[in-house]
C-alpha cells in the first residue's frame, strides 16, 4: 500500500459512520483485481482514492472513491463511476452530467454505516471491473 494511503488511514481515528471499514473494504476489493492505484488528499475537501484497471487504455481510471473531509470527525464516502460502466437497477446512485473528468458519472454515497448499501456498491465495483476496458 502507498505510504501515504497508509499515512492517511494510519490518522484517521474517528469514524462514527463507519465509511473507514468500507473504504478498505473497498480498496481489498479492487486490489484482488488488477488494479493500479493513485491517491489525491485536498484536506478538509476530500481524499480521493483513483483504481485504474490494468485493461485500460483510454481513460484514467474506471472508479473514484472519495472521502468527503468537510467534517474530519464525520467522514463518508462518494463512489463515482463513469456512467457507462455501471448499470443502477434500484436507483441509487446521483447521476452527475460531467462530473468524472469530464463525462457523465454515477456517484453513490454511503454516508452512515449501511451494509445493504455497501454491498450495492460492493457489486458496482465488480460491474466496472468487468467493463473496464478501453
Amino acid at each position: 500500500m502507498d505510504k501515504v494511503i497508509a499515512d492517511f488511514l494510519d490518522s484517521w481515528q474517528t469514524d462514527p459512520n463507519g465509511a473507514k471499514d468500507a473504504f478498505l473494504a473497498f480498496q481489498d476489493q479492487l486490489a484482488t483485481s488488477g488494479v493500479s492505484f493513485s491517491f489525491k488528499a485536498r484536506p478538509n475537501v476530500s481524499y480521493s482514492l483513483r483504481a485504474r484497471h490494468k485493461a485500460q487504455t483510454n481513460r484514467e481510471l474506471f472508479v473514484l472513491i472519495d472521502v468527503i473531509d468537510d467534517e474530519p470527525e464525520s467522514r463518508w464516502l462518494s463512489v463515482c463511476f463513469y456512467a457507462d460502466m455501471v448499470t443502477d437497477p434500484d436507483d441509487l446512485a446521483d447521476f452527475v452530467p460531467g462530473g468524472l473528468l469530464g463525462e457523465d458519472a454515477r456517484c453513490f454515497n454511503l454516508e452512515e454505516k449501511d451494509p445493504s448499501m455497501q454491498s450495492y456498491i460492493s457489486g458496482r465495483l465488480a460491474e466496472a471491473l468487468s467493463n473496464a476496458r478501453g
